[in-house]
Order: structure tokens, then C-alpha cells, then sequence
């Protein structure tokens, strides 16, 4: 299926860097197949990769044939939505629904693969790491590689592994490469684990309408109250989708925080160095994947700071030309609204 048709947005006094961009390998196409041939795949993974990778139905073709494409037609869905550069990652969930030792290995595959399509086309494409959280050590290694070699800038992880949370100490070894590589991570959303899931899939709530938002925003707020944030204070997190909500939520949560706190009702909450609405605006980046809502930019950027709210479409899964005529027009300084579009991702992408 291609682009619906509308008139390509204008050129404007700024760059448009959509910055949550997504591919897959065709190789990962057939392994995930294999793993929802297996015994018990995970539940999630079947209705979101399974109904992609099955359906007929003209949207989930046209994700599918996206995703595998670093080439000609991304490039021409780019210049029809006049988007100037794309920083793309590794689709979800990527190899973190793999054994461990495949997801090490197909996280080298595809980070070659990104890299390579980044070089052909330097001013077009960036790209991020992606890893296999499930060995942290190599991980690390991946996320050195990838930065320093291939020249990728940003990692993404697909938010649990099955489902285990980063905010286990297990896995720190990857923020603390992260912040010695002076790279973002990004969290990407990921179906919820199997023993959350029940009550979405049965009313089909599952998947980017809901289930993604509570999943993700969830992890991220583990990554707060685990105190992630006080052991590396200059780890710098991304959110998309306006912040999984957690914006919204900011005054209730640093009420409650510190309400639990005092009460000492669980031992895994402990008290932190600064409220959560603080960590929100000094160690997470936001950005609107998904979601072309003037209001709901607005108000991130005066929680979060509008140096820290970025544009990203959220291609191929979204990929609509009317939305950037949209957030085109918001009414909004148009330092802010270049910083939005532009020079936030610049700056945290170091893209040149």
C-alpha cells in the first residue's frame, strides 16, 4: 500500500528529524516465524507479531513491507511527508523475544545492516543499537560497537525481556555503557508480559491502543523508583508516545512516592535524592511519536522543558501526511517549534 495520497508540507525554516523510525531485518522475519511455530510463544508476541506477520488486511501488509526496506521506497515515504531525516531502531521486539545466545548474534546482524543503509545515506538516516538485555555483558560490548564503530547513535531497547525489567540491578551494566558512551537510550514499547496481558487481549487492548503505553510506562517508572537514576545521574532515557502518560501523572506520583515512602510499606521503595517529576525532566527526553496532538505537546513541554520534547512519526506503524501539516501548524514560538522539529534531536542524536 502506498502513502495516502495529500500534498507534500512545505519546506520550512526547519529540518523535520523524525526520531522513532522503525525496521527489521528480513532474516528476523523468519526467526520470529520459527518462535511462534514453537510450543509457547509468548502471548503478546503472537497478537502483535503474529496478526502483522499473517494478516491480509491492507495496513499490516504495508507496515510489513516497510519494515524491510532501507532503501528507495522508505526514502520516497520520506520525501512525500517531507520528513528531512529519520533515526531509526530496531522494531519491536526485536531480539528480545529470542533465546539469549540468537539475540546477541542478530543484534550484530542488525546493527551491521542499519549502519551500512546510515553510510549510504548519511544526511537521510541515523540509527540506533540495538542489544539483547538478556546477557548484559555483551550488551555493553554491543552498545561500545555500535557507537564507536558502526556509528550508530542512540540504543534502543524493546522494553521487557521476557518480561524482566531493566530496573533490576542484573542489568545495569548496560546504563552504565550507555553513560560512558554518552548515548540515549531508548525504551520502546513491547506487548505486556505474559502475566499482565489477560486482561488486555481480552478486550483487545493489548497493543499500541493501550497495552504499550501502561507496559512502557510502567518500566519507566521502575527505572525512577529503583533508584537507576541516583546510581547514574547523567543516564539520559527517551519515552515516545508523549511519555507513556507519565507527564500527566507527574503531580499524583510525586505525592504518592513520597507518601509510600514513609508509610516503609514495600522494601523495594526507597527513598530517592529527587521527587519523580524531577528525574522526568533532568534524565528523560519526550517525544510525540504517535501522537499528533497540539495539546498534549504543549503541556510535556512545560513539565518536561521544551529543550526535551521532539517530533518522531512512529513510521512505518503510523505514517501520516496530514498529521505533519498538523503539528506544522501549532502555534508556538518558532524557536520552539524548531527546537521540536529539529535541534533537540540534533543535539541528543549528536547528528551534524
Amino acid at each position: 500500500m502506498d502513502q495516502p495520497k495529500a500534498e507534500r508540507p512545505p519546506k520550512a525554516d526547519y529540518a523535520r528529524i523524525a526520531t522513532e523510525e522503525a525496521f527489521a531485518p528480513a532474516e528476523m522475519m523468519n526467526i520470529w516465524r520459527k518462535i511462534l511455530e514453537g510450543p509457547d510463544p509468548d502471548p503478546g508476541f503472537v497478537s502483535l507479531i503474529g496478526f502483522y506477520m499473517t494478516s491480509q488486511a491492507e495496513r499490516p501488509r504495508h507496515i510489513m513491507n516497510c519494515l524491510t526496506d532501507l532503501g528507495a521506497m522508505r526514502l520516497r515515504h520520506m520525501e512525500e511527508a517531507g520528513i528531512d531525516r529519520q533515526v531509526i531502531a530496531l522494531t519491536s521486539p526485536g531480539v528480545q523475544v529470542m533465546e539469549a545466545d540468537s539475540a546477541v548474534d542478530f543484534a550484530k546482524v542488525a546493527n551491521d545492516e542499519l549502519a551500512e543503509a546510515c553510510r549510504n545515506h548519511p544526511t537521510k538516516f541515523s540509527g540506533m543499537v540495538a542489544i539483547a538485555p538478556q546477557k548484559p555483558a555483551e550488551a555493553a560490548k554491543e552498545i561500545e560497537r555500535g557507537i564507536k564503530q558502526l556509528g550508530l547513535t542512540g540504543v534502543i531497547i524493546n522494553s521487557h525481556t521476557h518480561g524482566e525489567y531493566l530496573s533490576n540491578p542484573k542489568f545495569w551494566e548496560i546504563f552504565e555503557a550507555a553513560e560512558a558512551n554518552d548515548t540515549p537510550i531508548y525504551l520502546h514499547p513491547n506487548t505486556p508480559p505474559r502475566d499482565m496481558i489477560r486482561p488486555f487481549l481480552e478486550v483487545g487492548l493489548d497493543g499500541a491502543i493501550f497495552g504499550f503505553g501502561v507496559e512502557t510506562g510502567l518500566h519507566a517508572l521502575r527505572l525512577i523508583t529503583s533508584g537507576v537514576f541516583d546510581r547514574f545521574p547523567k543516564l539520559q532515557i527517551i519515552i515516545g508516545h508523549m511519555g507513556e502518560a507519565l507527564p500527566f501523572w507527574a503531580y499524583r506520583l510525586d505525592y504518592m512516592h513520597a507518601a509510600t515512602v514513609r508509610s516503609n510499606r514495600y522494601e523495594s521503595m526507597k527513598p530517592l535524592k529527587k521527587k519523580p517529576s524531577e528525574y522526568l525532566r533532568e534524565n528523560f527526553h519526550i517525544t510525540n511519536s504517535g501522537v499528533a496532538w497540539e495539546p498534549a505537546i504543549k503541556f510535556t513541554q512545560d513539565v518536561v522543558g521544551t529543550d526535551r520534547v521532539l517530533y518522531a512519526m512512529d513510521y512505518p506503524y503510523q505514517h501520516s501526511i496530514e498529521e505533519v501539516h498538523s503539528l506544522d501548524r501549532m502555534q508556538m514560538a518558532p524557536e520552539v517549534k524548531k527546537a521540536f522539529f529539529q535541534t533537540n534531536a540534533e543535539k541528543l542524536f549528536k547528528i551534524s
